[in-house]
């Protein structure tokens, strides 16, 4: 995985409703590893779950009350999911013509789907293996069209994938409730975890990349898995992580270090918010000359919560934040 030295990027999603506008900012934002916005305020089916959802292929799902469940055709939820991800790659396209280089396009994981999807029971997919391998059967599918339909139009895109997977530890660890909210699911096996993400990840032959804004991201299996980066939010690391970041980074994982709040506060310097970074990497006893290669500066998380002009100044310090990276390792 190479060419992201002193880079800088979004998580996925941004205020508003407007995709040429959020196309606009973004390619103008990241002109080096711009993303494909997600603009959820326009309600469900631009929400995270919702998009991915209209990627299923021969699968399909509506809103309910309590969320997402799955259904025999695809009705209005699922049509208006697909139109706005076409609106949204519309207004991409316009602003790329001509473009060479990195371009990140995200989706849910399987397991944070399985963990939001319901069951016609108005139970999680999560608890039904079965469920659960059809579930990534047909992401896999519809990634590959979804891929091959961005390639088609910005051909000098080098796509990578961003599978979000918020999810993922409260289904490792049985913490992802049922719907009567009094207990919680079997924990799933984590080498069917992670077997499920081997799997996604061959899917594409680019980078591929998982995202958990939540703590104790699993690092050795997502290694185990073969991502080729992790994105995470860079406050909830603890200590007792070192040694599994230490082992990915030297197994050649790149960080998407969540370092830049997602609702409106000052801002520090942007050295001052890569500070804690340069101190993991003394921690670790890394190496300060692939600090800056070995990092991507990003949101902790979506910036849909925040204001139009933070956003925009958000994503503008995590670019100045990853040249200082650059120009300062030590």
């Amino acid at each position: 995985m190479t060419g992201y030295g002193g880079g800088a990027t979004g998580v996925g999603s941004l205020p508003g409703g407007d995709a040429r506008e959020a196309a606009k900012t973004v390619t103008g934002s990241f002109e080096e590893l711009p993303h494909l916005a997600e603009l959820p305020g326009r309600g469900p089916g631009a929400d995270m779950i919702g998009r991915s959802l209209g990627l299923l292929v021969d699968m399909y799902a509506h809103v309910e009350p309590s969320g997402w469940r799955i259904s025999d055709r695809p009705g209005r939820d699922t049509k208006r999911a697909r139109s706005w991800l076409g609106e949204d790659l519309d207004a991409l396209e316009e602003f790329t013509q001509g473009y060479e280089g990195k371009l990140k396009v995200q989706a849910v994981g399987p397991w944070t789907l399985a963990a939001a999807l319901e069951l016609r029971t108005g139970e999680a997919m999560v608890q039904d293996a079965g469920a659960c391998r059809d579930l990534a059967g047909s992401l896999a599918e519809g990634l590959r069209e979804h891929l091959a339909d961005v390639r088609k139009r910005i051909p000098g895109a080098e796509v990578v994938l961003q599978l979000d997977e918020p999810s993922l530890t409260a289904v490792l660890q049985g913490r992802v409730r049922t719907a009567s909210g009094y207990r919680t699911y079997r924990a799933v096996d984590r080498q069917v975890v992670e077997g499920a993400l081997r799997d996604l990840v061959a899917v594409h032959d680019g980078d591929v990349i998982v995202h958990s804004c939540a703590p104790d991201v699993p690092f050795p299996l997502l290694r185990r898995a073969g991502v080729a980066g992790v994105s995470f939010d860079f406050s909830l690391l603890t200590e007792r992580e070192d040694d599994a970041i230490g082992e990915a980074v030297e197994d050649g994982v790149k960080l998407f270090a969540g370092v830049v709040p997602t609702t409106d506060v000052p801002l520090s310097d942007p050295a001052g918010s890569v500070m804690g970074v340069r101190k993991l990497w003394r921690r670790l006893g890394l190496s300060p000359g692939i600090l800056a290669e070995s990092v991507v500066v990003t949101p902790a998380c979506g910036l849909a919560g925040a204001s139009p002009a933070y956003a925009r100044a958000a994503m503008a310090h995590c670019v100045r934040a990853a040249r200082s990276l650059a120009d300062n390792p030590e």
